[in-house]
């Protein structure tokens, strides 16, 4: 993000006026969750008034997701928590469909996910990643680069449902992994390992639009889809 970020964490980024992270905020406490935890990093003191509750990622500089989310481990275990990426947007309608489902492990997907990529990248399977599920929901595979596009089902939108006994799953994950590894780990890289060992992670499609923002040209293709009417963020976003 270059200069976006000088002087700011990424989820402050203002998108038509308003920061990314605002407007994912008031997407969570619409589609039903009743408390905001943060993991601060870079810039971290810029985002403490967003939260009920804070946890640092003293670390930020050299570890990756994974790692960040390590750091809410004590609310984690309280009780089922939706885990958000700060760089992304969505709908409440999306975060209340997730919050519904009952399973252990789950995240949100965009099954059109192939217009907002086209509009995005040249090719676009030079960014999207495989996301395989199954007739019933499950999700089969995930995270991998590939050239077929049937493989690609739909995209992982930053946004997972993570229950008490979920949380215990990654945990137990994670203490199999060596310290380097975990300090590597993103989000889809973690889900791809706990595939491997068998685990349960369904799939919630989403509802409306959304975007997330990886790149000074992101922000600006959102502006002009904005400006004609692609892109209609609606209440809570």
């Amino acid at each position: 993000m270059h200069a976006h970020t000088a002087d700011r964490p990424k989820g402050l980024i203002e998108l038509a006026g308003r920061p990314l992270l605002e407007r994912q905020i008031q997407a969570l406490r619409l589609g039903g969750c009743d408390q905001i935890g943060i993991v601060t990093g870079y810039r971290g003191d810029q985002l403490r008034s967003y939260a009920d509750r804070v946890f640092d990622n003293a670390r930020w500089a050299e570890t990756n997701m994974v790692r960040s989310l390590c750091c809410a481990d004590e609310w984690l275990r309280e009780g089922d928590s939706l885990v958000s990426y700060a760089d992304i947007v969505v709908s409440p309608v999306t975060v209340a469909s997730l919050a519904a489902s009952q399973s252990d492990l789950a995240i949100s997907y965009d099954p059109a996910w192939l217009d907002l990529w086209s509009a995005r990248f040249a090719d676009p399977l030079s960014d999207a990643e495989t996301f395989v599920r199954s007739a019933d929901g499950r999700l089969l595979e995930i995270g991998a680069r590939t050239a077929d596009l049937a493989r690609v089902q739909g995209q992982y939108m930053g946004l997972l449902r993570i229950g008490t006994h979920g949380w215990e799953h990654i945990c137990d994950y994670l203490d199999g992994v060596t310290t380097e590894r975990k300090d590597r780990l993103d989000i889809t890289s973690l889900l791809s390992g706990l595939l491997a060992q068998g685990r349960r992670v369904d799939t919630v499609p989403a509802s409306g639009q959304w975007i997330e923002v990886d790149s000074g040209d992101d922000l600006e293709l959102y502006h002009r889809m904005l400006a004609d009417g692609r892109l209609q963020l609606g209440e809570g976003a």
